[in-house]
């Protein structure tokens, strides 16, 4: 397990962008649709995600990376799923809270 992005949900994708990538200097790294793009944290291995489309429900936390989002599951017991395995480009996410309510994402690239 590896922490891949930190995962944020915004309601102004532009607004976003003018802080993170054109004032603090983030790398834009990729886009998915109109609604969300990975930016490079300088000097680091993780990303931030920034979501303008993010599902209803979903906060700001952690996506860590796995090789199998089902297979990482299956180990499990006791998790507080609040996002099945679905698919998205290239791979799975899931995401589930922990005991303080706090938001964490899983996700595998299988497909990428």
């Amino acid at each position: 397990m590896r922490l891949d992005f930190i995962y944020l949900p915004v309601s102004d994708l532009k607004g976003a962008l003018a802080l993170y990538r054109d004032q603090l200097g983030f790398d834009e790294l990729w886009r998915e649709g109109e609604g969300t793009v990975g930016l490079g944290i300088p000097g680091s291995d993780t990303g931030l995600m920034i979501d303008a489309a993010a599902a209803p429900g979903s906060g700001p936390g952690p996506i860590f990376g796995v090789d199998s989002v089902d297979e990482w599951l299956a180990g499990q017991e006791g998790l507080d799923v609040v996002f099945p395995p679905s698919e998205i480009p290239g791979g799975h996410l899931m995401g589930f809270r922990d005991a303080a309510g706090n938001h964490i994402y899983v996700l595998d690239q299988a497909g990428a």
